[in-house]
């Protein structure tokens, strides 16, 4: 039983972090390509969404009070983030930082997770991006036809032709009737299943080009949000009356069920939580950095500091521009740019959100990828996962294996389901690392650490408490998914892993060394 508890020894971590040639990962990325893929991870249909309903259904004006309590909620796990990455700079992320503190069975749980996280999380946002560039298209006069339609949504679910545009039943004002509406049923999701495979083939020829790539997308959508900015404050400044009427009260009071007051600002922070998943995939590229030591820190406080205070200035300026109570829509940052006369405010939303989800695809994939070649690696799984292209510098057949599977899942299912399960292997996963920096600072107080988290242990218990605390919160059904998902899980551990696992290896060797030599 203890050895399902073996620890993998720091010098064989420090060992894999200086390997070097062809059979390796390529050390090509520098504090900007990790603070971009920060951000490409986390600002994307979240900012254009959740700022509007968290606003609208629990704090008011106050929901940039409910950022700023996300933001230091993923404040206490990103410290621990960083300090494991600066000790530890391998790709594994929680993973390797689990086999390195907890043990093999703990890092093993870990990473089966962070499959929900990214693999899925994947999936699950390509579907949604297939749903913008539809709205994209449908903006300037591209509506597909029929034939075409049934290739735009999952099999099996019916879309009605409406003004003009196709949409779901879910869709249409409740009660509407559907008689006589052109409809059709879709087959499969080819939006989503091309851009998946266009992403998969950029991850395998190269980090530094995917890197290049995201920073590009990143570009695009934040200038989209800085449109928003300039437009939204020069509005306010020579309308300052508005923004003290839709400001006032700043907290509205409480109606006793969780709906603005104090409890609402709470309440809207659990809402918005969800907008920062993701930041732990910077963690994933430390094998890829030239200094991971001083630069992965940067790359993930940097990303979750830049992000936050976007999203505090955002939802202030559009509770500024419209009444709180009239932002529950699904795009109500378009509607606050065409409040202040900008009509194109729908297309440049749309804009946005394809940008914002096309990089975080991209740096989900890349997470996934990265985790499972570190698991190959210590033998836990087979080891052509962790083969790398001798020219790209890629583990390139676990990124096309991956890329095909996300690809027919965010096809063929219908995964919004899954957005509950994600969260919940996300949270999982700010536990484990919080408790294992903890852990690590009472086994190993001097070992060196080029960041270190301040206020241990009060840091990572905050971290810790408060991402159990989001788990209990999620709904019953996602827990029993989510339990059913460890079980196959540990089905494979059990049945795979504890047999090829080096560290199981080397601990069995060392005995029958010691027999050897007693002889």
């Amino acid at each position: 039983m203890a050895k399902l508890f073996a620890v993998k020894p720091f010098s064989a971590l420090r060992n894999e972090a200086v390997e070097e040639g062809e059979h390796t990962l390529k050390r090509s990325l520098g504090p900007v390509n990790l603070i971009t893929l920060g951000i490409g991870a986390i600002v994307g249909a979240g900012i254009f969404v959740l700022t509007g309903q968290a606003a609208a259904l629990y704090a008011g004006p106050a929901v940039a009070l409910s950022f700023i309590v996300a933001g230091i909620t993923c404040a206490f796990a990103g410290l621990c983030y960083a300090e494991f990455a600066s000790v530890i700079p391998i790709a594994g992320s929680a993973y390797t930082y689990g086999y390195a503190t907890l043990g093999e069975l703990v890092a093993w749980i870990i990473g089966w997770d962070l499959v929900l996280e990214y693999g899925f999380g994947a999936a699950t946002v390509a579907s949604g991006w297939s749903g913008y560039v539809m709205s994209f298209l449908e903006q300037v006069g591209l509506t597909p036809s029929p034939a075409l339609a049934r290739w735009t949504t999952t099999w099996g679910n019916t879309l009605y032709f409406i003004h003009g545009q196709w949409v779901s039943a879910t869709a249409l004002v409740s009660g509407a009737s559907t008689a006589g509406l052109p409809h059709v049923t879709g087959s499969f999701v080819l939006i989503a299943f091309v851009a998946i495979l266009a992403v998969t083939a950029v991850l395998v020829i190269g980090i530094k080009e995917s890197a290049n790539l995201n920073s590009a997308i990143v570009f695009v959508k934040l200038s989209v949000i800085g449109v928003f900015l300039v437009l939204g404050i020069g509005f306010l400044l020579h309308h300052p009356h508005l923004a003290k009427m839709n400001w006032h009260p700043f907290i509205p009071p409480s109606d006793g069920h969780g709906h603005f007051g104090i409890q609402g600002i709470v309440a809207g922070a659990s809402s918005v939580f969800f907008a920062y998943i993701g930041f732990d995939a910077v963690s994933t590229a430390a094998q890829e950095a030239r200094n991971p030591q001083k630069d992965m820190p940067i790359g993930i406080l940097g990303s979750l500091i830049i992000c936050t205070v976007l999203y505090i200035i955002v939802s202030g300026l559009l509770t500024g521009i419209k009444p709180y109570t009239s932002l529950n829509t699904p795009a109500p940052v378009a509607d606050g740019a065409a409040a202040i006369g900008a009509g194109w405010g729908v297309f440049m939303v749309d804009v946005g959100a394809i940008a914002g989800l096309a990089s975080v695809m991209l740096v989900m994939i890349l997470g996934q990828t990265r985790v499972l070649y570190t698991m190959a690696k210590d033998g836990l799984l087979p080891s052509w996962v962790s083969d790398i292209h001798p020219r790209f510098r890629t583990p390139w057949l676990v990124t096309i294996a991956v890329g095909i599977l996300v690809a027919f899942l965010a096809a063929f299912f219908k995964i919004a389901f899954l957005g509950e399960l994600v969260s919940l292997g996300t949270l999982l996963a700010f536990t484990i690392v919080c408790l294992g920096v903890w852990v690590m600072r009472v086994r190993q107080p001097d070992h060196p650490r080029p960041f270190r988290t301040p206020w241990v242990p009060f840091v990572p218990i905050a971290g810790m408490l408060i991402s159990a605390s989001l788990m209990v919160s999620t709904d019953l059904p996602a827990k029993i998914g989510f339990g059913i998902w460890l079980v196959v899980g540990l089905a494979i551990y059990f049945g795979y892993s504890t047999r090829h696992s080096k560290v199981q290896r080397s601990l069995k060797a060392e005995p029958a060394a010691a027999s050897t030599g007693q002889d």
